[in-house]
């Protein structure tokens, strides 16, 4: 029960995370990245500190303290820089497609350092859902910016950064809760990315935004960091990093839709073919649940 779980709340949570990609699309050619980042997550914290405090849930150890501090560093404080540049290059769509290279990226890295075994079918999923992705979004390539290779780029740092969380942050999370570990590392990473900002004038523009900018901004912060990587974490702590990671191929499918509704971005019926193959592949990776006992 307790991998189903695990499975439905990366699911839920990449769902949200493809319609951030697109919230950020729409919000990143008003704001520096690094203030959006901070902006993002300092909301996120916000929210997530009262209700860590509420909810009665171990807090890491203090000997956990400075690997906390470093993931959060990791995925809170250089995974937003490189996720929010890179939309400034290219098309929510393209840029869900470098992130869905996540679930190869986390299995092979997990695979390389002992922490989950590789095997054929799980593999085949992970392969049959990022060709989905790539199908429902083949289009999307013939319209894409100019230099829309170096966003694409940017995202793929982006997944190796998310990879690594994935795997290290694992039996962090056994010592704690979700609910607390996400917090500490979100705070962390906030602070960092304030920090940067003031340093580098990152504000400037805010007095300029407009009520549309800062309905995604707040969106952004509830939804795309305090809910999206909580829910995250709340997998993380109930089933394999692979199995989560696939997860990240419904991602570009929330963001074509949300990306054809905001920014009149591409849809084509590539989607239908590339969604069936996304589900696919996710189904293969993860019933693996039932016929096999995973191996940590």
């Amino acid at each position: 029960m307790g991998e189903i779980l695990g499975i439905a709340a990366a699911l839920l949570s990449s769902l949200l995370g493809g319609t951030s990609v697109a919230v950020t699309r729409y919000v990143v050619d008003a704001i520096d990245p690094l203030a959006l980042g901070a902006f993002r997550f300092g909301i996120g914290f916000i929210f997530l500190l009262p209700v860590s405090l509420l909810s009665g849930g171990r807090w890491p150890r203090r000997t956990d303290w400075a690997g906390v501090a470093a993931l959060g560093a990791l995925f809170f404080g250089l995974f937003p820089v490189l996720f929010n540049a890179s939309l400034s290059y290219t098309t929510s769509a393209r840029g869900a497609l470098a992130l869905s290279t996540l679930p190869l990226l986390t299995m092979l890295t997990a695979a390389l350092l002992g922490i989950e075994r590789l095997t054929t079918r799980k593999f085949t999923g992970v392969l049959v859902a990022t060709l989905g992705v790539a199908a429902a979004l083949l289009t999307d390539f013939s319209s894409a910016p100019a230099n829309a290779w170096r966003g694409d780029l940017l995202m793929v740092a982006a997944a190796m950064c998310m990879a690594f969380y994935n795997v290290w942050s694992r039996p962090f999370i056994a010592r704690a809760s979700p609910f607390t570990f996400v917090s500490m590392g979100m705070g962390v990473g906030a602070v960092i990315l304030i920090t940067i900002s003031l340093w580098r004038d990152s504000f400037e523009p805010v007095p300029l935004l407009s009520w549309p900018h800062w309905s995604a901004i707040i969106f952004l912060g509830l939804f795309g960091a305090a809910i999206t990587f909580f829910l995250w974490t709340f997998a993380l702590a109930h089933t394999t990093p692979t199995r989560v990671a696939i997860s990240i191929s419904v991602n570009p499918i929330a963001a074509s839709l949300v990306g054809m509704l905001m920014l009149d971005e591409p849809f084509t019926f590539n989607f239908i073919i590339g969604l069936a193959a996304v589900c696919l592949g996710i189904g293969l990776a993860t019933t693996e649940v039932i016929t096999q006992k995973k191996v940590l």
